[in-house]
């Protein structure tokens, strides 16, 4: 218990209050005693939240200057009390905005990836690092099993993965039975006794001289993995370092856990949509194929599909259910497996085989709509006759010309009480290479629809010569041209389609 003397008092509620109106620092400067010095009696180093504030600095293998010392004040000095709770009020209020700030920060990412690259930067702010690294190694077993760093590249990684396991840090965390308990101290590696020579090799290689690891484990969520920052001299945090990292890492493990089943479940959405398209695609005379294909976070309902057809034929479609997640995607594998069933049977008419691909979706899939192109093609005379349902039009790309093709206005699929539309037929020239896509690719760019097709245009006008023998490179120009981001921005929900046909 504080002696405070009758002669200071420190009104705690009026002081807490006035932090609603006027802010903390202003709060203390009026409520503080008249007393007060204007400067410290004695150096304070950060404060944690919790932690008495005359823990002793970290040990490093330099002492930090020590300032002059003030004159000591008298224990009976008016105000001297009072300016202790003050300042631990202080401290404490700092303490906790700081952790309110990188939890917010935090609660922002909505990306495992980005979560754990958060964790890093914050925990190595809060312990004084400037290097470290996150294992992510789910007790579960389901994975996934990733490492991440800070400042360290992934050469030094690996050279990190060099050293066996139970040597490191982060090895003898994932080790334990519940992947929990207290945190690995190496204040100074060089120095200890029976370090693994491989570790004090690694350690030297890349400059590092300390570490300090904590689990990201708690009861709820059970252990993911384990942080492990990295000092470039010998240091550890002091214990005011320690609970606020403490208390971070057990706020970041709870957010780690929720991220990490809706990457399982992208995973896993992801995966389905790709076994639903076509492994590879198939050979046919007169024609080379490629195709580009991502589906977005959510899992959506986008699709491509080449079909060789009697008499040296091919049929290509691209096409695009509504909606997301799995019950797109299930959606999308139907109404693929019926278009091919349609496309043997009539394929030389792609009016029928919308037709009836409408009809099925109507009885079907009545809340559904979709949006489907299919080209009958005879390589051998060059000649394509197509029918699009509510779909972006084709653009043909070749030495003497880049233009879409001209195409009938129609709704998608499901919009109308009988779907009907008039076909087209053109002829590719000899080298030219027709591309079909989805609008995902369109979106994808955030501008209005005029000006996503200008870009599409000027994408395919600009095809260097020397890859246009090629439609999976110029598939991957018009691709890195429309969307300079790449297909993996984490903004967009949008699946991207890309199927590109080039005839000799």
């Amino acid at each position: 218990m504080l002696d405070i003397p009758s002669s200071v008092s420190v009104d705690v509620e009026a002081l807490l209050a006035a932090q609603n109106h006027m802010g903390v620092c202003d709060a203390i400067e009026q409520y503080a005693p008249v007393g007060k010095p204007d400067t410290m009696t004695a150096p304070h180093f950060p404060k944690v939240a919790g932690i008495d504030s005359t823990v002793p600095p970290p040990a490093h293998t330099v002492a930090p200057a020590s300032p002059e010392p003030a004159p000591p004040s008298s224990p009976g000095a008016p105000g001297a009390p009072g300016a202790l709770i003050q300042d631990r009020l202080a401290g404490w209020v700092s303490d906790l905005t700081t952790l309110h700030e990188l939890t917010e920060r935090l609660a922002r990412t909505a990306f495992l990836d980005d979560a754990l690259h958060e964790v890093l930067r914050a925990g190595a702010a809060l312990v004084g690092a400037r290097r470290g690294l996150v294992v992510l190694e789910p007790a579960d077993g389901l994975g996934p099993d990733t490492t991440v760093g800070l400042g360290l590249a992934r050469a030094d990684l690996g050279h990190i993965e060099t050293v066996p396991r139970g040597a490191t840090s982060y090895g003898r965390i994932l080790d334990r039975t519940d992947g929990t308990g207290e945190p690995e101290v190496h204040a100074d590696l060089l120095s200890e006794d029976g370090l693994d020579p491989r570790h004090r090799e690694v350690a030297a290689r890349l400059g590092y001289a300390a570490s300090f690891a904590l689990p990201l484990a708690t009861d709820a969520a059970g252990r993911l993995g384990a942080a492990v920052w990295l000092y470039d001299e010998p240091a550890e945090p002091v214990e005011r370092q320690r609970h606020l990292v403490g208390l971070y890492t057990r706020y970041a493990t709870e957010h780690l856990a929720r991220l990490l089943e809706l990457e399982r479940a992208r995973t896993k959405s992801r995966t389905i949509a790709e076994e639903l398209l076509p492994p590879r695609l198939p050979r046919v005379a007169g024609v080379q194929l490629a195709a580009r294909h991502r589906t977005g976070p959510r899992g959506g309902g986008d699709w491509y599909d080449a079909l060789p057809l009697p008499e040296g034929a091919l049929g290509l479609t691209v096409g695009s259910v509504t909606g997301s997640g799995a019950s797109a995607v299930a959606a999308m594998g139907r109404l693929r497996a019926s278009l091919r069933a349609y496309a043997v049977m009539e394929g030389e008419d792609p009016v029928a085989v919308l037709s009836d691909l409408e009809l099925l979706l109507r009885l079907t899939e009545p809340a559904r709509s979709a949006t489907a192109l299919f080209a009958y093609c005879e390589p051998a005379l060059r000649k394509i006759v197509l029918a699009g349902a509510g779909h972006s039009p084709p653009l043909v790309i070749g030495e003497r010309r880049t233009e879409f093709v001209e195409t009938s206005l129609s709704a998608p699929l499901g919009m109308l009480a009988c779907w009907e539309a008039p076909s087209v037929e053109f002829s590719p020239e000899p080298g030219e290479t027709v591309l079909i896509y989805t609008d995902g690719l369109l979106h994808r760019t955030g501008d209005p629809m005029d000006r996503a097709f200008a870009r599409l245009h000027a994408a395919a006008a600009g095809v260097p010569r020397t890859i246009r023998n090629d439609p999976g490179a110029i598939a991957d120009h018009v691709l890195h041209t429309v969307l300079p981001d790449g297909l993996d921005a984490a903004d967009s929900d949008e699946d991207v389609v890309l199927l590109a046909a080039r005839f000799e």
